[in-house]
C-alpha cells in the first residue's frame, strides 16, 4: 500500500478542533472546568479547539477520558454522510441491552430485548435510585411496579420511579422488545402523567424546548 495522501491527514487533524469544541459545548463544560479536570492549560485547550494547536496523543487521551468517548471518535470521525453507529450489546440477567446513547450523566437510552422462554419467569422485584420511561415495540411486557401488575402490548408506554419495587418480564413467555429511557432520581421523561407515581398509555416524549 502507498502512503496516505498528506492532505487527507491534514483534513483529519483539522476536523479534531471543531469536534472537541462541539463535544465540550454539548456536555455543558467550560474551558476553565476542562482545564482543571484534565490538567491542560485553558489557553492550550482554546488553541486546540480553534485549530491553532495540533492535536497530540498526550492532549487527546485525557479529553477522551473526560468526554467518555473512544479516542477514535476524536480523530477518526465517520465519513461525511455515514449514518452508521457501532452499538455493543450488553447481556445482563439473561436479557440484552443495546445502549443507544453514550453521554455520561443525564438520561440514558437503551433498547432492551427479553428472550422467549418456555414459561414466563416469576417476578423478582428490585429497587434502585432513578426514574424510568419505557415503550413496548414488540411482544407483551409484564410490568410489576409497587402493588401494580400490568401487561403492556406493543405501542404502550409506562413511566415509574425505580425506588419502588419493580420488575420487567414477558407476560406470555414470548420475546419482548422495548425502548427504555433511564435517568437519575428526579429526572423524568417529558410524558403526560397523572398523580400516581407510575403511569401508562400511548404517550410519547415531548420534544425538548
Amino acid at each position: 500500500m502507498g502512503r496516505m495522501d498528506p492532505k487527507t491527514d491534514d483534513d483529519v487533524l483539522d476536523a479534531v478542533g471543531p469536534r472537541l469544541r462541539a463535544l465540550r459545548r454539548h456536555r455543558g463544560i467550560t474551558l476553565a472546568d476542562l482545564a482543571v479536570t484534565t490538567g491542560v492549560s485553558e489557553s492550550t485547550l482554546s488553541r486546540l479547539e480553534s485549530g491553532q494547536r495540533r492535536p497530540t496523543l498526550e492532549l487527546l487521551l485525557p479529553l477522551a477520558r473526560i468526554y467518555d468517548v473512544p479516542l477514535d471518535d476524536l480523530v477518526g470521525a465517520p465519513r461525511t454522510g455515514d449514518p452508521r453507529i457501532h452499538l455493543k450489546p450488553i447481556r445482563r440477567h439473561g436479557m440484552t441491552f443495546v445502549p443507544l446513547s453514550r453521554r455520561p450523566g443525564g438520561v440514558h437510552a437503551f433498547k432492551m430485548i427479553i428472550p422467549a422462554r418456555p414459561e414466563p419467569l416469576e417476578p423478582t422485584p428490585q429497587t434502585h435510585e432513578g426514574h424510568e420511561w419505557l415503550y413496548v415495540l414488540n411482544g407483551h411486557l409484564r410490568l410489576v411496579t409497587g402493588d401494580r401488575d400490568l401487561t403492556l402490548p406493543p405501542g404502550e408506554a409506562a413511566e415509574f420511579d425505580t425506588s419502588l419495587p419493580h420488575w420487567l418480564g414477558s407476560a406470555d413467555g414470548g420475546a419482548v422488545e422495548l425502548l427504555i429511557l433511564f435517568g437519575p432520581q428526579g429526572l423524568r421523561a417529558h410524558v403526560r402523567t397523572d398523580t400516581d407515581r407510575s403511569t401508562l398509555g400511548h404517550s410519547e416524549p415531548e420534544p425538548e424546548p
